[in-house]
């Protein structure tokens, strides 16, 4: 099995917020706009380099989203920012019909997704925004897994054309991935060659597949782990490659199972080629208070509860 180190941990919104500021230097046209939350969507250096080209809007994410259209009218590239629960739950109708409907190349940039938001509760922790905006037609969805890929994720959404959901989160997490990397929107990163299970992982939950697979290894099972770091479009041939290989599926994701890359993957099984799958996400419920670590433990999403489902599945064969 191959080998995954890293030297440092850092926080995706950061791969976010230095992404954004290489976007900026690279075409005037980018602008930011934020929800009253600078900080923690790592925006400052785009406004001390641009200035001119940042709008702070407030505690006001509907008008936001509106403003955000309009500027693309005027040939603009704007990146909002903001928490992913009001990214998206709190303005959905704003993006469904001012984005989305009317195809405006509008990013919508969102921290702090899923349960490592951490001791800020339920209410700010928000496991369907992938379903919420998957389901929107011609939105594309991306879930980069450290700070490099957040990093060259931000930089390549500025040069394609249509409406994009970035997903990143709050905790620091292992930066495994090349920091010259090339990002290419719907393409999979196969990470590691296996023959007994497929183990398909997005956002935090691919350094986990990682460590799952090493385990596996200890165990005499040969996993192949894929990087699936745009829900949407899917990288359906890369799938349907590695499971006519391994003959079952294991998905991984800081989601709820209903919605996300798990139910995107078993669409897919379910009309191309019928296979095994087990699901590591969250099992239709809300979160609560607690640390990153805490609650990863307690809702199943680590390297141990793919270990089972690795072998829940493998039995199914």
């Amino acid at each position: 099995m191959k080998k995954y180190t890293y030297t440092e941990s850092k926080d995706t919104r950061s791969g976010f917020g230095a992404g954004l500021l290489e976007a900026g230097k690279q075409n005037e046209n980018v602008v930011a706009l934020c929800a009253d939350l600078i900080g923690s969507l790592k925006m400052n250096d785009f406004i001390k380099e641009f200035p001119e080209r940042f709008f702070q809007i407030g505690i006001a994410e509907a008008n936001m989203m509106g403003i955000a259209a309009g500027l693309t009218i005027g040939g603009k590239i704007p990146f909002t920012g903001t928490f992913a629960n009001f990214s998206t739950g709190r303005v959905y109708d704003q993006i469904r019909q001012s984005i989305a409907y009317s195809d405006k190349n509008v990013k919508i940039c969102a921290s702090h997704a899923g349960l490592t938001l951490g001791e800020d509760g339920a209410t700010h922790q928000i496991l369907e925004d992938i379903g919420l905006m998957k389901m929107l037609p011609g939105m594309t969805v991306i879930n980069p897994c450290d700070f490099n890929q957040t990093k060259a994720a931000t930089i390549a959404i500025s040069k394609y054309e249509g409406p994009v959901y970035l997903r990143f989160g709050r905790p620091v997490v292992p930066n495994f991935t090349p920091a010259d990397q090339t990002f290419e929107i719907g393409k999979a990163v196969l990470l590691n060659e296996g023959t007994d299970v497929t183990i398909i992982a997005t956002g935090h939950l691919v350094w986990e597949a990682i460590q799952a697979g090493e385990e596996l290894e200890k165990l005499g099972i040969n996993a192949e782990i894929i990087n699936i770091h745009t829900i949407k479009p899917l990288d359906e041939e890369a799938v349907l490659k590695s499971i006519t290989k391994t003959g079952c599926v294991v998905t991984a994701e800081e989601h709820n199972r209903l919605g996300g890359l798990g139910d995107s993957v078993a669409q897919l099984l379910a009309t191309k080629k019928p296979t095994p799958q087990e699901f590591v996400a969250v099992n239709d419920s809300f979160g609560e208070s607690g640390t990153p670590a805490q609650l990863m433990e307690k809702y199943g999403l680590n390297a141990s509860s793919i270990v089972a489902a690795a072998r829940k599945v493998i039995a199914r064969k």
